[in-house]
């Protein structure tokens, strides 16, 4: 089944009840799990760093980023109740760490067993590492990234599971974890990737799905698809394409103040998708072509059989004249037309009777 990520990121705008509210509506929506993002704004960024575009035109204000997510920094108290707010509703609690002090809050104090690496932290080996010591199962989204760059990420992963003590390592230990035997087998039971096009809203011809297709391929792991486009249209058609993961931001309203509202699905969108995913996978099925249980009631009615085309006498020899393919298709084959014509007729028969011969 395909587990569905309700992403609350920073939608909370740092507001406490807000953030419940998150919880619950995610929830409610059917989604598997929540997702928060766990950071230091002062580990972060620089005073310096300036704002995305996408953040400028959805805040409406221009600000250092620092400024922006300060204001936007859960407290790790809050992050202690929001965990117990998910045990009691059966939702799971996930949080992206954008820092070493984050990600060992998130492990040491969450106790959490999976974990997010964002897009723009695949290239941050010394943090992407700590991850992989942890020993964490590890869902890893792609945007901005090449073939080389996941692979890069893939062999820091590697080595991080094999070598959970390691405080030095360097490219060629990466490449050769993920050479390995024991570092591929690693990745294929711990590993989740996940195509993304990182921007906000992202343009349909920049979706390209049919990359999951070569993540795929090329990598032999799990596929997933993180979200960014407007609507549910694209989750959907992704499940369809083979993803076991999907990501998707929300938030209670698009018009509240903050850089991801308005890329964001609203409860009743993100209920929305998490019903059609359901539907989807069921009529995904397994792959094998064969007539269902309600085929088979309706092979009689919908299919056709061999019939008198007039009365047949007993003795008489059936020609092309005599037949006549019609419903219902509880009588023998219409494949069956050649091998009746020419034949003697065993039986009576009146114009509509099924043959029988």
């Amino acid at each position: 089944m395909t587990l569905i990520i309700a992403e609350a990121g920073v939608n909370h705008n740092g507001d406490a009840e807000l953030a419940r509210q998150l919880v619950l509506a995610a929830h409610q929506a059917g989604a598997d799990i929540v997702k928060f993002q766990t950071f230091k704004a002062k580990n972060l960024v620089t005073e310096q760093a300036t704002q995305a575009d996408y953040q400028k035109k959805n805040t409406g204000k221009e600000e250092s980023q620092l400024a922006m997510l300060q204001r936007l920094e859960l407290s790790y108290e809050l992050h202690h109740e929001l965990v117990a707010q998910c045990q009691s509703l059966g939702i799971e609690f996930l949080s992206t760490a954008f820092d070493d002090e984050s990600l060992d809050f998130l492990v040491n104090d969450l106790k959490l067993k999976r974990l997010k690496i964002p897009s723009g932290e695949i290239t941050n080996a010394p943090l992407v590492l700590k991850h992989a010591q942890t020993g964490c199962d590890l869902i890893v989204s792609t945007g901005m990234a090449t073939v080389a760059d996941i692979e890069a990420v893939l062999g820091v992963i590697a080595f991080g599971y094999l070598n959970p003590q390691a405080t030095q390592a360097s490219r060629a230990d990466f490449e050769a974890a993920y050479a390995s035997n024991e570092g591929q087998q690693a990745l294929r039971d711990k590993v989740c990737v996940l195509h993304c096009t990182t921007e906000y809203p992202a343009p349909m011809n920049e979706i390209n799905l049919r990359a999951m297709d070569s993540l795929r391929e090329t990598f032999k792991l799990a596929v997933g698809y993180s979200d960014h486009s407007h609507g549910i249209t694209v989750p959907i058609a992704a499940v369809a394409r083979g993803a076991s993961i999907i990501e998707k931001h929300f938030t209670l309203d698009k018009n509240l103040e903050g850089p991801d509202h308005k890329a964001s699905l609203e409860p009743h969108e993100l209920a929305a998708m998490t019903q059609a995913i359901r539907q989807v996978e069921q009529a995904l099925g397994d792959g094998v072509k064969r007539p269902t249980v309600s085929e088979v009631r309706n092979k009689a009615i919908a299919r056709k059989s061999l019939v008198a085309a007039r009365a047949i006498k007993q003795g008489q020899v059936i020609t092309a004249e005599d037949l006549a393919v019609k419903r219902p298709g509880s009588g023998r084959s219409p494949f069956d037309y050649w091998q009746v014509v020419g034949q003697v007729s065993q039986h009576d028969y009146q114009s509509g009777d099924l043959i029988r011969d």
